[in-house]
Parts: C-alpha cells; sequence; structure tokens
C-alpha cells in the first residue's frame, strides 16, 4: 500500500463506513439534545449540577481520559516501536495515580467550577484568573490538536483520503459537531456522551484483545513471536531502546517525556473539571476508583491491540496508510472481522475523538467566560446567564482555532501530540497548584511567575524544537517528519521533542523564586480555610468569589 492511497484501495467499504459514523454521530446527538432539557443554570452547564454518582463520573472521567492518543497513537507506536510505545501507556496510567494522589479531591473540594477557583482562593484573583484561563486555553489547544489529528488521519484511512485538503474537510466536520455538542448539551450532554463512549471503547478494545489473542491459542508468546516475524526490526521490538536510547539525545528525551506523562495529568483542567459533576467528597472518591479500573484494564488491552496489528497487519502497510501510524487499531479490525467490525470499531474510534475534543471545548469555554469575562471583566458582577452565552460563544472561537491547528498536524503521532500537551500542563498548571495546596507562604507573584514562566518555557521550547522544523525526510514521503514538512525549512535549536525536562523544573524553581522575592504574605487566616475546605469540602458548593 503506497501513501498516496487512493479511494478504491481504502479498507472496507467507504459508503458503510459512512453509515456507521452517522449512526454513532446521530445516536450522541440526540444524547445530548436529551440532557440539554435540564440545563437551567450555569451549575447546569458547566458542572452539570453536580448530579453525578461516582461510578457515572469515573466511567466519564475515563472517557475524557481515553482519548485518541489512547486507543488510535498508542496502538500504532506499539505496532512500530513495540516496548517503546508501550511506554505511553505506562506513563498515563501512572499519570492518573498520581493525580489522584496529589490534587484530585483537594481541587474538588475546593473548587466550583474551575481550577483558577482553587488557585485565586488566597491569592489575588484577577491576575491569577487570567493567567489560569490562558494556561487552561493553551493546554486546551494542543490536546485539541492531538485529537484533531486523529480525526483527520482516522478518516482519512476510511475514505481513501490522502490528500490533505480531504483531510482538513474532515477536522472541520468534527469540529462543527464537537462544537454542537457543547453549545446544546453543556457539561451534562458531554458527560453522558462520555459515558457511552467509554463503555463502547472498553468494550470494542476487549473484542478486539480477545480476537486476536485466539488467534494464537491465548498464547501471549506465539503473539510476540509473529510480532517479531513481522516486524523489520525483528526482536528490537521486545525490548527498550528502539525509540529512545539510541542516542544521549533520545535518552534526555524519554526522561523528557517520562516526566510529561506522568505529572501532566495532574494539570489538565479538563480532567481536572470532571470532579465538580458530583455532589460530595464521597462521590468523588468513588469515581477514582472506577476510573482506575477502567483506565488500567483499558491500557492492558492497549499492549495486545499493538502487537497484534504489527503481528497481522504489518508495520510496514500501517506505516503506509494515509492515517500513517495512527492506522493501526482500524486496519487491525479490517484484518479480524473485515469491512463491518472496521466500521465499528472506526465509529468508536470517531466517538472517543468527538467525546474528548467536546470535554476539552467546555473546559476552555467554561474557563474564558467564568474567569475571564465574569470574575476579571465584570467583577463577579454578572448574571450566570449571561456568562453562559460567553461561554457558547467562546467554544465557537475555540473550536475554529481547534479545527486550523488540527489541519497543521495531520501525520503527526495522536499519542505524542498529547504529551506535549501534558508537558505545557505540568509546567504551567502542577507547581501553582501543588503550591497553592500545600505551601503556606506561597503568594500571589510566586504563582504568575510560575504559570507564565512555565507556559512560556514549554511552547517556546516545542515551537524551536524538531517537532514543529527541522526532523529528517520520511522515506517514504520524501517530506520532513516534523510539522512543517518542507526539509529546507529548520529553525529548531532545542533538541528534545519534548520540554518537560527543563520547563517543568524552571516553573517551580520560578514559583519559589517569585515567592521568596515578593514582600506580599499569603493570610493565615485564608490558608486554614483552603486547609480545612480541601480536606472536607465544607462551603465549597456554594463558594462565593474573594
Amino acid at each position: 500500500m503506497s501513501a498516496a492511497v487512493l479511494a478504491a484501495d481504502a479498507p472496507g467499504s467507504a459508503g458503510v463506513n459512512i453509515t456507521i459514523f452517522a449512526i454513532f454521530v446521530a445516536i450522541t446527538l440526540g444524547i445530548v439534545f436529551r440532557a440539554s432539557r435540564n440545563n437551567r443554570s450555569a451549575a447546569d452547564y458547566y458542572a452539570a449540577g453536580r448530579s453525578f454518582t461516582g461510578p457515572q463520573n469515573g466511567i466519564a472521567i475515563s472517557g475524557d481520559y481515553l482519548s485518541a492518543a489512547s486507543f488510535l497513537g498508542i496502538a500504532g507506536a506499539i505496532a512500530i516501536n513495540g516496548y517503546d510505545g508501550f511506554l505511553y501507556s505506562i506513563g498515563f496510567l501512572v499519570a492518573w495515580l498520581v493525580a489522584l494522589l496529589l490534587v484530585a479531591e483537594l481541587l474538588r473540594n475546593t473548587g466550583r467550577f474551575t481550577m483558577a477557583d482553587v488557585l485565586s482562593f488566597r491569592l489575588r484573583q484577577k491576575p491569577i484568573r487570567m493567567a489560569a484561563a490562558i494556561s487552561t486555553l493553551v493546554v486546551s489547544f494542543f490536546y485539541l490538536i492531538a485529537q484533531m489529528a486523529g480525526a483527520g488521519g482516522l478518516v482519512a484511512l476510511l475514505l481513501g483520503v490522502s490528500t490533505k485538503t480531504g483531510q482538513g474537510i474532515v477536522i472541520a466536520v468534527v469540529g462543527v459537531v464537537m462544537v454542537l455538542y457543547v453549545l446544546v448539551g453543556g457539561m451534562k450532554g458531554t458527560t453522558w456522551v462520555q459515558i457511552v463512549k467509554a463503555v463502547l471503547l472498553v468494550l470494542g478494545a476487549g473484542v478486539m484483545t480477545v480476537w486476536v489473542l485466539s488467534k494464537y491459542g491465548f498464547n501471549l508468546s506465539d503473539l510476540l513471536g509473529a510480532a517479531v516475524e513481522k516486524s523489520p526490526k525483528g526482536e528490537s521490538i521486545l525490548g527498550p531502546g528502539l525509540q529512545y536510547g539510541k542516542t544521549e539525545t533520545s535518552k534526555l528525551d524519554f526522561i523528557s517525556l517520562s516526566l510529561a506523562l506522568v505529572l501532566g495529568t495532574a494539570g489538565l483542567p479538563h480532567v481536572l473539571m470532571r470532579f465538580y459533576t458530583v455532589p460530595s467528597a464521597k462521590e468523588a472518591r468513588r469515581s477514582v476508583v472506577w476510573a482506575i479500573w477502567v483506565i488500567g484494564i483499558f491500557y492492558l488491552f492497549t499492549l495486545v491491540i499493538g502487537y497484534g496489528a504489527a503481528a497481522l497487519v504489518g508495520p510496514k502497510t500501517i506505516a503506509a496508510a494515509p492515517g500513517k501510524v495512527n492506522s493501526a487499531a482500524p486496519l487491525l479490525a479490517f484484518e479480524l472481522g473485515g469491512t463491518l467490525f472496521l466500521g465499528l470499531i472506526s465509529a468508536i474510534a470517531f466517538a472517543t475523538i468527538l467525546a474528548v475534543v467536546a470535554g476539552l471545548t467546555i473546559t476552555a469555554s467554561a474557563s474564558f467566560a467564568h474567569d475571564v469575562y465574569a470574575n476579571v471583566i465584570k467583577d463577579g458582577e454578572v448574571n450566570p446567564d449571561a456568562e453562559v452565552k460567553i461561554a457558547r460563544r467562546a467554544a465557537m472561537v475555540i473550536g475554529a482555532c481547534a479545527i486550523v491547528g488540527g489541519i497543521f498536524a495531520i501525520g503527526q503521532n495522536v499519542a505524542f501530540l498529547v504529551a506535549l500537551a501534558f508537558a505545557i500542563a505540568a509546567s504551567a498548571n502542577l507547581p501553582t497548584i501543588l503550591y497553592s495546596l500545600f505551601w503556606k507562604r506561597f503568594n500571589t507573584r510566586g504563582a504568575l511567575w510560575s504559570m507564565y514562566g512555565g507556559l512560556i518555557a514549554s511552547v517556546g521550547l516545542i515551537i524551536f524544537s524538531p517537532v514543529v522544523s527541522g526532523k529528517p525526510a520520511d522515506p517514504l514521503t520524501g517530506k520532513s517528519l516534523s510539522m512543517i514538512t518542507d526539509t529546507g525549512i529548520d529553525f529548531h535549536w532545542f533538541p528534545l521533542d519534548n520540554p518537560g525536562l527543563v520547563s517543568i523544573p524552571l516553573a517551580f524553581l520560578l514559583g519559589i523564586l517569585g515567592t521568596l522575592s515578593s514582600k506580599e504574605r499569603s493570610s493565615r487566616e485564608k490558608y486554614a480555610e483552603m486547609e480545612v475546605r480541601s480536606l472536607t469540602g465544607a462551603g465549597a458548593e456554594k463558594a462565593v468569589v474573594h
């Protein structure tokens, strides 16, 4: 299969694929419209009226967390690079545990709707809310780019669309549907879509896992042996070092990636916002247990799916498909069950992308409306209905920006792109969150230095890294593997693909330097009140801005 795949060479039937996609979109839109009937207040729109139970929210959290990177990107990374690809699964799972242990319940108990509610509680409100909103928007944008790129690659494979223009049209359609979810359903509608999508994704991945293992007598060793035989890299795919560890730079890149993955989740606004949809701390803890089980089981499935794609499809076929590495899972589905199963699995993957981008969009739009418009521009004197209107308008703008960014990221591995979002979240948000919760001396200057410093450092290093320009040419296409595919354009000077190794420690350091260099003293009373609230949740649901 060549890179310039024509529609006739697309796996399965384009008509069947489009029909199944349309059915899934129609069902989820029906769910959103039904849920929207109960959206009567800002709390309904932002936090679903805090009406979801622990198990429901736990499944929705896993639906929010298990993105296109988890299904399409990781399966492709394992199929191509074996063990080093599975490190993404390990990193994402460990990151979730870190988030739970450090910040999840404490943030839920302290805030109302957004991360900035927590950060601004005992610091100067306006500058902190503005910084938190900017950080939320940037992290969400990078995460959205990954999901859009995944959508473009998936539909490109199914419809045989090999041109960037065709994939761009696909990304635009995804963006429009995403915005419709958010405008109509708010958090309640988005949550139900995420619950449905999480159940379908785990079931689909489970069926694929059992099916692959059955072809090898449920013997994992036989599966791995078949993957070794099919891969041009041989036994190397079973051990570390195929992607990371070849050079000193790649070793540092692996450390940087690991830091970003493990620490990034605790700073992802769209994941943290999910904890505001339950009525109590007890339900928040129950949702955590459910989420761990669902996420952990799914990441075990990715190991079999990835090596199954390597064994049954082959890395060369995957790399040459229109969606490149992101095509591994759909191509495996076609190999296992033909046209109909390909359509079903791809529709699940498509629903995954829609659910995650809807969650990201509502988080970003809520942050702008609640933090910037209501509390910075209007000084907290704003009608909740007007605030929701601004959030809906912001969602439309965010959707447009995500479409443009997704077009530039076509062909990139979505798991890798998500890792960049994790690095920005870990740099811009996590230090300030931890210092706010646990450091009594922490003050406004420390928060601003940490957030802006981490944000500027991480985004700046990404721009001047090989991710954007300067990677060698792909032997199949002759184009650079960077986002800018012209091999003649190279302005990178930062050697690592992921900036986490530099930007995360820098953000923690800037938080300390900013705090110690300021004469401002944080209120002991405020810190004590925040400590009580974070541990008990007392007063959080009726919290007002200070």
